[in-house]
């Protein structure tokens, strides 16, 4: 579950809700590419916008539908009530792992943040992979906080947001990082941008938004990682460039694999929950153009 590439796919909308046949169509390019785990509902995914209902239909279709790759589900919420609910219908739903952010309207304390995996770690018997994503949850995570959550039953792996562009400071944080975790915590990278020298820093697993569109580009990264290869694997990443300049450049990746998704056919132009918007055309032009020059089709 916790190695190689998990790829993480939008969750497509359309005017009547989510767009089944547009998600498993997304679903059967990376179990045909063969990735290694899939990551459900996360970010990517928009978790945050659907009902429990939904959600538990989206963690239904995907285990149904995975091909025997392992399913990472979301269970976010602000709630740690409406967090169990969620991870009793994701159990429910044969899933093989929980996705754990720490979302908060109000900052949390560390104290709280504990306590909040603590009681979650509790009352499941899955795999749980933390979720820093201090950008979108407002919470922050200190390498001691990190120790005290790992060593709490059920918690198998931590996505960290990105590690430094220099390479020696991202192996350091890396490895200090490790040092704090027990051994058999799998640290995952996120911030696709920072997926090179997070697997050569000694990252296990790539938590990828690439990786949900274009698994085959995404697969060059993992496997040339796992082949100590790491020439090829910066190579990789600055070819892609462009795709990473257009996600800074529209304040993350969503809006841009949205585009992308609608470019080759795969959902429908406006196929992000309200209120996200889809991209000007001129925008997607520019994300067009990317694709092309790339060859990530």
């Amino acid at each position: 579950m916790f190695s190689g590439l998990s790829a993480f796919p939008l969750t497509p909308v359309n005017a009547t809700g989510i767009d089944e046949k547009s998600f498993l169509s997304l679903l059967a390019r990376l179990t045909t590419a063969k990735v290694d785990s899939l990551g459900v509902l996360g970010s990517t995914g928009s978790y945050a916008y659907f009902t429990r209902e939904q959600r538990q239909r989206v963690a239904t279709l995907a285990v149904q539908h995975a091909d025997g790759i392992p399913v990472m589900v979301s269970i976010g919420a602000t709630s740690t009530d409406e967090v169990l609910r969620l991870a009793e219908d994701a159990q429910h739903a044969d899933v093989s792992a929980l996705l754990l952010p720490a979302v908060s309207y109000q900052k949390l304390t560390e104290e709280e943040v504990f306590g909040f995996y603590a009681e979650v770690a509790r009352n499941v018997s899955l795999p749980i992979c933390v979720y820093d994503n201090p950008g979108t949850t407002h919470t922050d995570f200190s390498n001691p906080l990190y120790a005290r959550i790992a060593a709490l039953s059920n918690i198998a792996s931590i996505k960290i947001p990105g590690v430094p562009d220099e390479i020696a400071s991202a192996k350091q944080r890396v490895n200090t990082l490790r040092a704090h975790l027990p051994d058999h915590i799998r640290i995952g990278v996120s911030g696709d941008a920072a997926a090179g020298n997070g697997l050569m820093a000694g990252c296990d697993v790539w938590f990828s938004v690439c990786g949900g569109l274009f698994p085959n580009t995404a697969l060059l990264f993992t496997q040339a990682a796992q082949a100590g290869d790491f020439a090829t694997l910066a190579a990789q990443s600055r070819r892609l460039e462009p795709l990473w300049a257009l996600f800074r450049q529209h304040g993350g990746s969503i809006r841009v694999m949205s585009a992308a998704a609608a470019i080759l056919g795969l959902a429908d132009e406006n196929n992000l929950p309200r209120p996200l918007r889809a991209l000007s055309s001129e925008e997607q032009r520019e994300v067009r153009q990317v694709i092309e020059t790339l060859e990530l089709s």
